[in-house]
């Protein structure tokens, strides 16, 4: 874009626009299509406002990529951070907005002895593009044959189950059915504390825990007998704790036997359908 013909102040820039002059101009006018005002002015306001505002980060990114394209060189960070306030870009964010070129690896990094240096060619970075663009390509086509076989999937699956009124009778059959499972299993809920599974656990729990006290019984008569063994002389005094404990005269083996199953079904008074 070339400059007015007012440009003719000392002072003032003659020539065509910069790159970032085209930049700053081409934001300005799509964020105030509606308050441009007067077109000689119209300069001048984006200038201002690009000064008000800052640069965004690919704004940034974009000016730190035109230096290592206007000298095709190689760079330290240090050496960086100085030409970056020449293009707009503040010393103190430079270090970040190299690093995020490096991770997009529009700019390549090599260590040297202890250095670090930094560099981007024109020709890298177009290489860079076209390398994501064969990607894209690559993953677009892969999605393009997988759509084609899912519809070949889905149409294949649509072969039988055209609408008739066979199938609509068939359907309405199957929810029937349904229905009618649902509320079965429902009624046999209502029986789940009468069903003969569930008193064969129970039995085996009641045979457990009468082994497992009887076992407890037979540990207990042990400690007493090792008791009086060792401590003849507390045997009063033992008494009386086994009397706090609950040990009693009376205390026995269980000796009957669980409850056989088909006693307990046979208790069961019969239900009606």
């Amino acid at each position: 874009m070339g400059r007015a013909s007012c440009c003719v102040k000392d002072r003032v820039k003659r020539g065509l626009w910069s790159h970032e002059e085209d930049i700053i101009l081409k934001s300005y006018i799509e964020n105030n299509q509606n308050n441009l005002g007067s077109w000689y002015s119209l300069p001048q306001k984006a200038r201002n406002q690009s000064k008000k505002r800052g640069l965004s980060l690919e704004e940034k990114r974009e000016k730190m990529l035109q230096i290592f394209y206007d000298s095709q060189s190689f760079y330290l960070l240090k050496e960086l951070e100085k030409l970056g306030p020449k293009k707009g870009v503040i010393s103190q964010s430079v270090k970040d907005v190299v690093q995020s070129l490096v991770d997009d690896d529009l700019v390549s990094k090599d260590k040297i002895g202890t250095s670090v240096y930094f560099w981007s060619l024109p020709s890298c970075a177009g290489n860079q593009l076209r390398n994501v663009s064969r990607k894209l390509d690559s993953d677009l086509q892969s999605s393009k044959k997988r759509h084609a076989e899912l519809v070949d999937q889905c149409n294949a699956l649509k072969k039988g189950r055209e609408e008739s009124d066979e199938r609509e009778e068939a359907l309405e059959e199957l929810k029937a059915i349904e229905l009618k499972y649902n509320e079965l299993k429902d009624e046999v809920g209502q029986y789940a504390d009468n069903d003969p599974a569930a008193f064969e656990a129970m039995r085996n729990a009641i045979e457990v825990a009468h082994a497992a006290a009887n076992r407890w019984t037979d540990n207990i008569f042990t400690l007493r007998q090792w008791c009086s063994n060792n401590f003849p002389h507390a045997k009063e005094q033992l008494e009386h704790v086994y009397f706090e404990a609950g040990i009693t005269d009376d205390f026995d083996y269980l000796e009957s036997s669980p409850v056989a199953l088909s006693a307990v079904v046979d208790q069961i008074p019969e239900t009606s359908p």
